[in-house]
């Protein structure tokens, strides 16, 4: 057949690079509204859930006891499961309905309830109703720091920059887990040099990142994963029931976490049960509201590109958010994988979270470039920075970041590396030479950098750890050293895990580590006029655009 030149060139396309699927559902190789997925219903006896998605409770798995026993509440649950679904939906986009009445509907719902919920709605009127269901008025934004050589200096500038940059959280892992101490003080140090009150997580397994947590370089916790099938969450090494201990462990040393989870993550490790990815999802959102966790990473996460090849996956992401919001719990909406080589498309997939707000608009836009992005690269990164201000500005969105100047960033990135520089000499580390903060202050990326010994590092990050090293520690030298503003933020935070307020539904910080949350900045939108509206102050911030014309002055 003689070719049509627009479709060679089409071919070509970057769109065209993509992997793509139909879908299989009898292995769970579907995103939403399966017909193998189970019909809503309920049975109470005595104040116990009896029967559950059409489950006797002799047959139960392990994760339907714990859902059935502390996910739902069980008082209202008949009367809930009773109402038309289709009357919910239409309830989550009727701004006469305040959100407080939908919760204590959806968290009195089934997870098969919940799934035939949202399947009566599309993506716009999913973005309406995440608009009022979020737990937190204000949005907010979170970023990774990374790089593939784990270069802490390097780790602090960026981190340092992406405060700035107005990021409430800032998060790291590790190319090698030897590095993590060393990553997690420098996304620690370098977070609170460029703003107070921005929060930090180091992504390890869960016994090293506990630890340092309770050490104080860390301040929140965000990589405990829970999955949807009693299998693959007994092969991920864990049960509900540890899970849950895992979670108090956190609370009861002050610091904030959330489970992680995804839309298809069950079916790529192989025991999807024949049921729909979101379905499954939504046994794990059930399953942190059970273990009285206050939010959840989601979004399909490191399943984005199974989503994504398959129809319907990004309004099943977009369904998944919504829900984690409807049972009232703290949303950081994934956008945090790269997944397409198509601008048009990751554009796409932001706008769907961006647009309305959620609780983390991203829970790890990459503060740095996809090739240093040892979290698998992200939906938005560095580069994007000027286009993501730009629709902040086209649409007057508050996106959770805020424009900054050049001598700003400069300003900051050098002012973290000195500061780790200091740690590193009174602590007795390998040397941070006056070349590697100045790189540091201007680097693009881990190849701008001298070269650190990497065995002499992880042999003094392992003796650090061995010694006894805390926070505290920190604090002390950084006051000595001559940033006291920097030691000033630490204890602050220190403080505030004491407090224990940051451990609220959707809290973070102001500069002045005031606690911003659920309870006191709750989300209160009942259509125009109310919500989260961008005050002047912020707008005027917002619309910044260093490149435009001044007409007065042409």
């Amino acid at each position: 057949m003689k070719r049509s030149k627009r479709f060679e060139k089409l071919e070509q396309m970057p769109i065209n690079k993509d992997g793509f699927s139909y879908e299989w559902e009898e292995v769970g190789l579907i995103t939403m509204e399966s017909r193998f997925d189970p019909k809503p219903s309920i049975k109470v006896e005595n104040g116990v859930i009896v029967e559950m998605d059409g489950i006797k409770r002799e047959d139960f798995d392990s994760l339907d006891k714990f859902i059935a026993d502390y996910g739902i509440k069980v008082e209202n649950a008949e009367k809930a499961m009773a109402m038309d679904s289709l009357e919910i939906a239409r309830m989550l986009v009727d701004i006469n309905v305040p959100r407080e009445e939908i919760t204590e509907i959806c968290m009195s719902c089934t997870a098969a309830k919940l799934a035939e919920i949202v399947s009566h709605l599309n993506v716009v009127e999913m973005m309406m109703a995440q608009m009022k269901m979020r737990a937190r008025k204000t949005p907010a934004n979170q970023a990774h720091a990374t790089n593939l050589d784990d270069n802490p200096v390097l780790i602090a500038a960026d981190a340092a920059e992406e405060g700035a940059r107005g990021f409430a959280e800032v998060e790291t892992t590790c190319a090698l887990a030897r590095y993590a101490p060393f990553n997690a003080i420098a996304l620690m140090i370098g977070g609170q040099a460029g703003r107070a009150g921005v929060l930090n997580q180091c992504s390890m397994e869960e016994a090293t990142e506990l630890e340092l947590g309770m050490r104080g370089f860390t301040s929140y916790a965000e990589t405990l994963s829970v999955y949807g099938t009693e299998q693959v969450l007994i092969d991920g090494g864990d049960t509900a029931y540890s899970k849950a201990f895992l979670a108090s462990a956190y609370a009861s040393r002050g610091i904030k976490i959330r489970y992680t989870s995804g839309t298809g993550s069950e079916v790529l490790m192989g025991d999807a049960e024949g049921k729909s990815a979101l379905y499954l999802e939504i046994r794990c959102l059930m399953l942190t509201k059970a273990c009285g966790v206050q939010g959840i990473q989601n979004g399909s996460i490191n399943a984005i590109p199974l989503m994504a090849a398959l129809p319907n996956g990004f309004r099943a992401i977009t369904a998944e958010n919504l829900i984690a919001s409807m049972l009232n719990i703290e949303v950081a909406a994934g956008n945090d994988t790269a997944f397409t080589h198509s601008d048009f498309r990751r554009g796409a997939k932001l706008v769907m979270t961006m647009m309305p707000g959620t609780d983390y608009i991203s829970s790890g836009y990459g503060g740095i470039p996809n090739l240093d992005n040892v979290f698998a690269g992200s939906n938005e990164d560095c580069d994007d920075y000027d286009d993501y201000y730009t629709l902040q500005r086209d649409m007057q969105v508050d996106g959770g970041i805020i424009p900054i100047k050049e001598e700003t960033a400069i300003e900051v990135r050098n002012k973290a590396a000195r500061a780790m520089q200091a740690v590193f000499e009174c602590l007795g580390l390998p040397e941070i030479t006056d070349e590697e903060v100045e790189a540091a202050t201007y680097a693009y990326c881990y190849k701008d950098m001298p070269a650190r010994n990497k065995v002499e590092d992880m042999k003094a990050a392992t003796e650090m750890m061995e010694k006894g090293t805390t926070v505290i520690d920190i604090i002390k030298i950084l006051h000595e050293a001559g940033f006291e503003d920097v030691a000033e933020n630490l204890m602050n935070q220190m403080k505030q895990r004491v407090i224990g307020d940051y451990l609220h539904t959707s809290a973070v910080f102001d500069e002045n580590y005031n606690v911003i949350s659920a309870v006191n900045d709750r989300n209160d939108y009942m259509g125009p006029g109310t919500g989260y509206r961008i005050s002047e102050d912020r707008w005027n911030v917002l619309k910044e655009k260093f490149s435009a014309l001044k007409p007065q002055e042409i």
